[in-house]
C-alpha cells in the first residue's frame, strides 16, 4: 500500500511537472505580430527631449526582459550625450541618424547610418544622437530601460523641475 501510494505521489508529481513544462513552452512560443500600419505613436517619456515619439513593439522597458521599441524624431532633433546600464541596438528604419561617442554633442564627430543601418552600443558607453531630417529608429535590449546624461544638466526631466 505504501509503495502504491510512493507511485500515485510520484505520477501526481510528473504530472504536474509536465503541465507546467507544457505551460511555459506555449507561453514561451507566442509571437508578437505588429503590422506596420498598426504601430501605435505616442510621446515618448520625459527622460528624452521634446518632441519624440515612442512605439513599445515588445516587452516593457521598465521591467526585466527583452525589449523592441521604436522612435520617431524630428528634423533637428538632439539627444545629448549619455550612457545606459544595458547594451542598446540600434537599426535606422527611416531618415539619417547621427550617431558618434564621447561626453558632449559633436556633429563633427558623429557618423550617419541610413536605413538599414545599425550600432551595437555596449553598456555605459558615452554617446549621443541627432537628426537633420525626420528620423525613425528601432531599438532593441534587455530591460529595465534606462538613460543617464553625462552633464546632468542636460536632462529634461531636470530642466522641467527646475522652472
Amino acid at each position: 500500500m505504501n509503495i502504491t501510494r510512493y507511485t500515485t505521489v510520484q505520477l501526481a508529481s510528473l504530472a504536474l511537472g509536465l503541465t507546467l513544462a507544457i505551460a511555459t513552452a506555449v507561453a514561451q512560443s507566442t509571437h508578437t505580430l505588429v503590422p506596420a500600419d498598426k504601430v501605435q505613436w505616442g510621446p515618448a517619456p520625459p527622460v528624452l527631449p521634446a518632441g519624440a515619439q515612442i512605439s513599445v513593439l515588445e516587452g516593457n522597458p521598465s521591467e526585466k526582459g527583452a525589449v523592441t521599441l521604436r522612435l520617431k524624431f524630428p528634423a533637428n532633433y538632439n539627444i545629448p550625450a549619455h550612457w545606459h546600464s544595458m547594451t542598446e541596438r540600434v537599426t535606422v528604419l527611416s531618415g539619417a541618424f547621427h550617431v558618434g561617442m564621447g561626453d558632449k554633442l559633436d556633429r563633427q564627430a558623429s557618423q550617419t547610418l541610413e536605413p538599414g543601418g545599425f550600432v551595437s552600443l555596449p553598456a555605459s558607453m558615452r554617446h549621443f544622437a541627432w537628426t537633420a531630417t525626420p528620423t525613425v529608429v528601432q531599438i532593441n535590449l534587455e530591460g529595465p530601460f534606462d538613460l543617464f546624461y553625462v552633464n546632468p544638466s542636460d536632462d529634461p526631466q531636470k530642466r522641467q523641475t527646475a522652472r
